[in-house]
C-alpha cells in the first residue's frame, strides 16, 4: 500500500487529465471535488491488484454524460444533492446488496472521472485500486477492459445530482446499460453518477490494467517539474512515456454538437513554427478518436490523442477557444486495447471508421 498526499493527488489528476484525451471532464471539476478532502489533509490509501483479497468486494465510481455548456433550464427549479452522484450510485449499491465495498476503482482515467473515483475513496474511508479498466478516457460504458474479459457490468446504481438513485439489478449486456445510463443523463442535464462492476477481487484482479494510476501520477510529476523549471511539458511527457509529438498550432476552428449524451466535434488546427503552412484536425467523440495531418490519417484509437496548451497545462473538450495554441501528442494505447479483442470494442472500426488501426509509432 502506498499513500498519497495532496500533492500526490494532484499529480494524478493532473496525469489523468493528459490522458483523457480532451475527455474525461474538466481538471477543474475534478481539482475543486477535491478541494475539501485537500484543506483537511487526508490521505489516500493506494493498494495494488496484489493487495487485494479474493473474497471482498470492489466497485467502480464515476461520472457519465457529456458535460453541456449551458445548464438546462427546465432542471432549474430542481434542488441539487450536496452528495456527489457517484457517491450515492455506490451507497445505492451497498444498501441494495447489503455489502461494504473493500475498495474503489476509477472507470478511465480523467481529471474529472479520476476525480470522482478518489473521492469516493476518501468519503467512504476506503482505498483506492492501483489499476483502472480503460488506460485512458472513453466514451462509452463498454469500452472497458471488464466487457474485453466478459465481467458483466451489474449490479450497477445510478444517481443524478438531484439526489434520486437507481438500483439496475441486472442488464442484457453493456451496450443496453450504456443505453439506460445515457437515457437517463440526457434528462438529467447530460450527467450522472455511476456505480458499476461490483465483484470480488479474485475477479477484479484478472480484469484491470495494472498500474495505472501511478503511470498517471508520473505523468503528472512530470508535467508539473518541467512546467515549473520553464521547460517543454509536451516533449518532456513523450520522452518519459514514449510518447510522439504529432504537431504545434492555435486553434482555427472547433464545431462541436451535443446529441444522445455524447459530444461530436471537430477541431482545426493551423501550424506554427516547424508546423508552418500545415493543418491538423482532430475527430471527437467526448474523447479524440481520430487525427489527420494535412488531411491524411495520422494517428487513431485505442492510441492516445492528447492535447497540450502553451503553458504546459492539460487541455479538455470543450474548454478551450478559437486562437488557443495546443500542442497534440500521442501516447500509446495499454495492450490489450491492440489485441483482436480489444480493436473490436475500441478500435476504428467501432467508431465507422474505414480504416485499418496502425500504432503511431510505425
Amino acid at each position: 500500500m502506498r499513500e498519497l498526499n495532496k500533492q500526490d493527488m494532484i499529480d494524478v489528476l493532473y496525469g489523468c487529465a493528459v490522458l483523457g484525451t480532451g475527455g474525461g471532464g474538466p481538471l477543474a471539476d475534478g481539482l475543486a471535488l477535491m478541494e475539501e478532502h485537500f484543506e483537511k489533509g487526508e490521505i489516500l490509501k493506494l493498494i495494488t491488484l496484489d493487495e487485494l483479497p479474493d473474497d471482498e468486494y470492489v466497485v467502480t465510481p464515476y461520472g457519465c454524460g457529456a458535460p453541456s455548456a449551458k445548464p438546462d433550464s427546465r432542471l432549474a427549479h430542481l434542488e441539487h444533492c450536496k452528495t456527489a452522484p457517484s457517491v450515492l450510485a455506490t451507497q445505492a449499491l451497498e444498501e441494495s446488496l447489503g455489502k461494504k465495498m473493500y475498495a474503489v476503482g476509477s472507470t478511465e482515467l480523467g481529471g474529472a472521472n479520476t476525480a470522482e473515483a478518489l473521492h469516493a475513496a476518501l468519503v467512504m474511508d476506503v482505498p483506492l485500486l492501483d489499476a483502472d479498466p480503460a488506460g485512458r478516457s472513453v466514451p462509452e460504458l463498454q469500452h472497458s477492459t471488464y466487457y474485453v474479459k466478459d465481467v458483466p457490468i451489474f449490479p450497477m446504481g445510478v444517481a443524478t445530482k438531484f439526489g434520486e438513485k437507481i438500483v439496475i439489478q441486472n442488464v442484457q449486456g453493456d451496450l443496453r446499460a450504456e443505453d439506460i445510463v445515457r437515457a437517463i443523463a440526457v434528462v438529467s442535464d447530460n450527467m450522472v453518477g455511476v456505480a458499476d462492476h461490483a465483484h470480488k477481487g479474485k475477479v477484479i484482479k484478472e480484469s484491470l490494467i495494472p498500474g495505472m494510476i501511478t503511470y498517471a501520477q508520473e505523468i503528472g510529476k512530470v508535467l508539473r517539474e518541467t512546467r515549473d523549471a520553464g521547460g517543454d511539458v509536451a516533449s518532456a511527457i513523450c520522452e518519459d512515456k514514449e510518447g510522439k509529438v504529432l504537431f504545434r498550432g492555435q486553434i482555427s476552428d472547433y464545431t462541436c454538437e451535443t446529441r444522445e449524451g455524447f459530444n461530436f466535434g471537430e477541431i482545426h488546427l493551423k501550424g506554427e513554427k516547424d508546423y508552418e503552412d500545415e493543418t491538423y484536425r482532430i475527430w471527437l467523440k467526448n474523447e479524440n478518436i481520430i487525427s489527420y495531418r494535412n488531411g491524411e490519417v495520422d494517428v487513431i484509437a485505442p492510441d492516445l490523442i492528447c492535447m497540450i496548451d502553451e503553458d504546459g497545462n492539460p487541455m479538455t473538450t470543450p474548454n478551450f477557444e478559437i486562437g488557443d495554441k495546443m500542442t497534440v501528442i500521442a501516447l500509446p494505447a495499454p495492450i490489450i486495447w491492440t489485441t483482436p479483442e480489444g480493436l473490436e470494442c475500441f478500435g476504428p472500426k467501432h467508431f465507422g471508421l474505414d480504416v485499418e488501426y496502425t500504432p503511431f509509432k510505425k
